[in-house]
């Protein structure tokens, strides 16, 4: 494996050399996505230019080549969770279609109206959407485990939420607006233990720790290439071999078919029955090249060098007078969530925090909700300010946004 070096990994990700009007660009919305390293971008090149055809249909040299590339990147990605088999990687468009496949298919087939399903206060709303449309159809009941001031979940109240009732438990691996890394294990062993299977959003964690999902004995666990460094529009889904083989089919087309008559239609073993019509091809091969990159890596020293930045931008952000970090739990990645009060205390409104930002130091945040509306209401906030680092930021990258707030702050105090 290589040495971890920041300078020589920024060489990779060519986005990082432009400017933002006229000032270098500090990227730090990783948490909405993530940029690309050179080599993905040359691999698709390369796919397009050189390689480029359908998949499983053709029978010529470019379809056969493109197949087998393809069936590759789910072989890569087999081994990048630890699946026990291919046949349990079902490709998709992102995290959101990967919940909603599983709403619509294991839970329609399961969750009847007496049933239950528990999310947490810190959902995306991807992960609290498609069981609020499913309880709407079916009767069933969504429970919400709450979360504390630090943005952790209270465990004691999921114990007391598990039940009889309790048909699905779904939870995020780490928190998009508050960073907070979820005990997803102690989960995961609670809810079996009650013979309740467990689906886990990692959209936000495959990128800053490695994820064994036979480690941590997950039914289903999903995540979206684009904030992998991997194209957009590609996601995938693990779930275990024998969940995928007593669901139904997602959609109907080509490819997930073994015969199709004018009367009925048969249909073909997982993943292949979920993956109707073309499929999102260069995505699939960006992200096994994605994968490829990462594997370059110890994600080990990935973890350390994004926790020595977090505890830099930590102590940074809680210095500056009238800002507020929220997000403060003891186990998170590298997300910092604010808000910013004048020196009169009233909040300065996140959009003019991040216009500012942009046009006058070439930072890129998030401003807004993050798509957690109910996790903000938590905190009695209507929006916020997200800086969210991957491994090629940089101490400098921090700074730069502390200047920035100063630049805010100064401006909205005259």
């Amino acid at each position: 494996m290589l040495a971890f070096d920041v300078d020589k990994i920024r060489q990779d990700f060519p986005i990082l050399q432009v400017k933002v009007q006229g000032k270098p660009l500090v990227y730090l919305d990783n948490a909405a996505s993530t940029q690309k390293p050179k080599q993905i971008i040359q691999r698709l090149s390369e796919f397009y230019s050189t390689e480029y055809s359908s998949v499983h249909r053709g029978i010529h040299r470019l379809s056969e080549q493109a197949t087998e590339n393809f069936e590759k990147s789910r072989e890569k990605i087999r081994r990048f969770l630890n699946a026990k088999q291919v046949s349990e990687i079902v490709f998709v468009r992102g995290t959101t279609e990967a919940i909603n496949l599983v709403a619509q298919t294991y839970g329609r087939r399961y969750i009847q109206s007496s049933d239950e399903i528990i999310i947490s206060h810190m959902e995306h709303h991807a992960n609290i959407v498609p069981w609020q449309l499913l309880c709407e159809a079916t009767g069933a009941k969504l429970r919400i485990i709450p979360i504390n001031d630090d943005g952790e979940l209270i465990f004691e109240k999921y114990v007391e939420l598990l039940n009889k009732k309790t048909k699905l438990v779904a939870l995020c691996h780490v928190s998009n607006t508050l960073g907070t890394i979820n005990p997803i294990k102690q989960v995961i062993v609670l809810a079996h233990a009650n013979n309740i299977p467990v689906l886990i959003d990692g959209a936000q964690a495959v990128a800053h720790q490695r994820v064994d999902v036979q480690d941590l004995d997950c039914d289903f666990y999903c995540f979206s290439g684009h904030k992998l460094f991997a194209p957009t529009g590609i996601g995938v889904l693990y779930g275990k071999q024998h969940l995928f083989e007593s669901m139904p089919p997602y959609q109907g087309g080509g490819n997930m078919i073994t015969e199709v008559r004018l009367e009925k239609s048969s249909f073909r073993e997982a993943p292949y029955k979920f993956e109707a019509g073309t499929p999102h091809i260069a995505g699939v091969i960006g992200l096994g090249a994605a994968i490829d990159y990462l594997d370059q890596f110890n994600f080990s020293a990935i973890q350390a060098y994004e926790k020595e930045l977090l505890d830099y931008a930590m102590s940074q952000l809680t210095a500056l007078p009238g800002l507020q970090v929220i997000g403060t739990a003891k186990e998170k990645v590298a997300i910092l969530n604010f808000i910013v009060h004048d020196n009169l205390g009233k909040r300065i409104h996140g959009h003019d925090i991040s216009d500012i930002l942009n046009s006058e130091v070439g930072v890129a945040v998030r401003a807004g909700q993050h798509c957690t509306m109910p996790l903000l209401q938590r905190f009695q906030v209507d929006s916020t300010v997200r800086a969210s680092l991957a491994f090629y930021n940089t101490k400098h990258d921090i700074d730069q946004l502390i200047q920035g707030i100063q630049i805010v702050q100064t401006l909205f105090n005259k």
